[in-house]
């Protein structure tokens, strides 16, 4: 679903598959090692930092997951480079049959992890489970891989039960997610009753990107009505034209592999595009792209632009609105 991520290639192969065998719980101390940016944000979320070894470049949430832990995937660094230029990188890398990510797999055997936490979602957006277990089957690393491949935001506050069962703390995991469905039937409430505007969420500016898997979702909790969107789906390239025949009266963009002030600088190429809506940019990687529990911060977001009377002002740096012009 992503296209502004840094990219890289693997480990030689291919490899024999992984032997297969049942994932275990475990009930005490677990030497975790997370791939995905959303995964780490989860595991601190439930109190297990401590237990978290290895992450990825992209683990920026907390800072200190980067900082502190062993970084085991790398890629390249596309700052400088404009989306058309990124999309363009990433098609031919995958065209090629390349791989958008280095493992480092050493690193990664050395860190003797017991879990570790994957996706099988998007090629572009992380390492696919089948890569790292093969490369642990390599390296003679002995460790249970969890792919946590959510399609929906139900499915978001799933993955968050899945990690706390397999690293033996579901108690923590059904409050946080307790939690979060409370602060979601909040802002259903606020929103109840009122008129639902048309939502646009651009994922990619050049070329336009749809919103698919939970990204509707966000928007349908925060009293909008998506529209030119893929729930459930994979993301996948669009026109302008066919974003404006579907009227939205606000665009989100929200472009994978970026904070706000990337979402910023490609908001105002959607806002030229697209007149006829009010254009934001959001805080994507933060709130909308991650499948973590900030996309409930997410959906506050979304519903303080809509319905700005009855929802609290999103926090700083979460949401800006953008003109042509800037």
């Amino acid at each position: 679903m992503a296209r502004g991520k840094s990219r890289g290639r693997p480990l030689p192969g291919p490899w024999p598959p992984a032997p297969a065998g049942a994932l275990r719980a475990y009930p005490g101390l677990v030497r975790l090692v997370s791939l995905l940016p959303s995964a780490t944000e989860i595991v601190y979320a439930l109190g297990l930092g401590e237990d978290l070894v290895g992450v990825t470049f992209e683990c920026d949430e907390p800072p200190a997951a980067r900082a502190q832990k062993t970084v085991v995937v790398g890629g390249r660094d596309t700052r400088g480079m404009t989306p058309g230029e990124i999309d363009s990188y990433v098609r031919a890398q995958l065209a090629a049959g390349g791989d958008l990510y280095t493992l480092h797999g050493e690193a990664l055997a050395a860190l003797q992890p017991d879990l570790i936490l994957t996706q099988d979602l998007c090629r572009v957006c992380a390492l696919p489970s089948g890569h790292v277990e093969d490369a642990l089957d390599y390296l003679g690393c002995h460790a249970d891989v969890l792919a946590l491949d959510p399609h929906s935001l139900e499915d978001v506050l799933g993955s968050i039960l899945a990690v706390g069962q397999r690293t033996g703390v579901p108690g923590r995991a059904e409050r946080l997610a307790g939690e979060l469905r409370d602060r979601l039937a909040r802002t259903a409430a606020l929103v109840a009753g009122r008129t639902r505007p048309r939502v646009a969420v651009v994922e990619w500016v050049d070329p336009p990107f749809t919103a698919g898997h939970w990204v509707p979702d966000l928007v349908t909790a925060a009293g909008g009505e998506p529209v030119a969107a893929r729930p459930g789906e994979r993301s996948v390239q669009t026109s302008w034209e066919a974003i404006a025949a579907a009227e939205p009266e606000h665009v989100l963009v929200a472009p994978c592999g970026f904070h706000l002030d990337g979402a910023i600088e490609q908001a105002r190429l959607a806002a030229g595009r697209l007149p006829t809506a009010t254009t934001w940019a959001i805080d994507a990687d933060g709130i909308v792209v991650r499948p973590g529990p900030r996309l409930v911060d997410g959906v506050e977001a979304i519903a303080s632009i809509l319905h700005p009377g009855a929802v609290p002002a999103a926090r700083p740096n979460a949401v800006h609105r953008v003109t042509p012009a800037g």
